[in-house]
């Protein structure tokens, strides 16, 4: 103890003589270092150093940024020292994260980003001086999605960073309207669906700020192993997506893109579920693309070339109840030649009143109304209405077979809309139950309602 004390004189001796720069150094780490062990409140403000997972998650108290360039320009990149006088308050800034020095010629973005336009993620690195990057969550087309800790409120939440493309920017802003639209409809957050917290641009990044959810349905169904789950817990995720669909009907909203990746639990161990991901969604009468929905789960108006609407949505919900069912996609077809032959392989024949308006009709059917085989030579030939919907899902229950062929309809305008949905005997059935405290998995699951 003596011993640490007078290393502490010595130094304190050596700091108050020396103008050398690792002087300066060693008493500006001390200066940090007793400011971040200064509570809110007590009266200097401090840059909370990055909270292990399971910290108290207190918010950070701010720092102006030229408080911080005294005490932290080391730290910093050459570019942030300029960037960051753009940002009034600072709650994080990265200090251990590996820095891109955002001064390289000839790159793209001045080196944040790679050559598809996506942001380069570097782990624990800040997100518009306030979010700690903890992780990556996903990517896709239109970039990445990161965890991270808001240092302003402690709160976890999920950040979209959208590539650095017109087209790709140009479809966020459209998700970005969808999501301020979503939040002024249900402001009691009561229809299930995805809450943006905040939206913002970082280094030419469109940046989309959402509560952290837990995993995804297909991560769900996965964890299981590929069984099926039981009609009581399907039946509460159902009656959850109806109502956000029931919301986005009444507003003329069409999600485009709904899948089991795109649903996901607010809990790991509870049965509350949330509608993600409007990327791809767009207002009814003002449609962007013709090539929508991911394979699976995409309608046969949207292959065939059909007008489409909200009742894609249905379609789409109709393929993941049954997938829930069995725990494997309803029709998993390699591409859409195959995908509209499982289709008709259990619906047999769309009604030659669709087909004959349908713009691909020539691709899909010859000069008779009869379906062209697959191109792919290893294609296995299916013969239309040749499997019944019961024998495929195997599933002895009346009420949950017409609630999913009620939305498999090949016709738009006869297929269940969400009100009809949650008026529909197997849904309301479910009503009367007494809800169990435990959901059975063909006998047990991880979910509690």
């Amino acid at each position: 103890m003596r011993n640490q004390q007078l290393q502490h004189q010595q130094q304190q001796q050596q700091d108050a003589t020396s103008d050398s720069p690792s002087a300066i150094a060693r008493k500006a780490r001390r200066n940090i270092r007793s400011a971040s062990e200064i509570r809110a409140g007590d009266g200097a403000p401090a840059v909370r150093e990055a909270p292990a997972p399971g910290d108290d998650g207190i918010p950070s108290e701010p720092m102006s940024p030229q408080e911080l360039l005294k005490l932290y320009a080391g730290k910093l990149s050459p570019y942030e020292r300029g960037e960051i006088l753009e940002y009034p308050k600072v709650y994080f800034f990265g200090r251990k994260s590996a820095k891109a020095t955002g001064q390289q010629a000839n790159t793209h973005n001045f080196g944040f980003d790679d050559d598809r336009g996506e942001y380069k993620i570097r782990t624990h690195d800040h997100l518009q001086y306030r979010y700690q990057i903890t992780e990556v969550l996903g990517q896709g087309s239109f970039g990445q999605v990161v965890r991270a800790r808001d240092h302003k409120t402690g709160d976890w939440v999920a950040i979209k960073v959208i590539r650095n493309k017109k087209r790709f920017h140009s479809q966020a802003l459209v998700e970005v309207k969808i999501l301020e639209c979503l939040r002024k409809w249900d402001p009691s957050d009561e229809f299930n669906l995805i809450k943006m917290t905040d939206h913002f641009y970082f280094r030419n990044h469109l940046c989309i700020v959402s509560e952290c959810l837990s995993l995804n349905l297909y991560e769900f169904i996965k964890q299981n192993n590929f069984r099926g789950f039981s009609l009581g817990l399907i039946r509460r995720f159902t009656t959850q997506l109806l109502q956000s669909l029931m919301l986005l009907q009444r507003h003329n909203v069409v999600h485009c893109d709904l899948k089991p990746e795109n649903i996901l639990l607010k809990h790991p161990a509870k049965s509350a579920i949330k509608m993600i991901d409007f990327g791809s969604s767009c207002l009814e009468n003002e449609r962007v693309y013709t090539y929508i929905q991911s394979r699976f789960y995409r309608s046969p108006e949207v292959i065939l070339g059909m007008s489409y609407g909200m009742p894609i949505d249905m379609w789409s919900l109709g393929c993941i109840v049954a997938e829930l069912y069995t725990g494997y996609p309803l029709f998993p077809g390699e591409d859409e030649y195959e995908q509209l032959a499982l289709m008709m392989e259990v619906l047999g024949l769309p009604p030659t009143y669709l087909t004959e308006t349908c713009t691909r009709r020539s691709v899909f059917f010859d000069s008779k109304g009869q379906p062209r085989p697959s191109q792919d030579p290893k294609a296995k030939r299916r013969r239309p209405a040749s499997k019944s919907l019961r024998h495929v899902l195997r599933c002895q229950d009346e009420r949950f077979l017409d609630f999913v062929s009620r939305c498999l309809c090949w016709d738009p305008s006869k297929r269940m809309r969400p009100d009809e949905g949650l008026r529909h005997e197997w849904i309301t059935e479910g009503v009367t139950e007494q809800r169990a405290s435990t959901a059975n998995v063909r006998g047990r699951s991880p979910v509690r309602s």
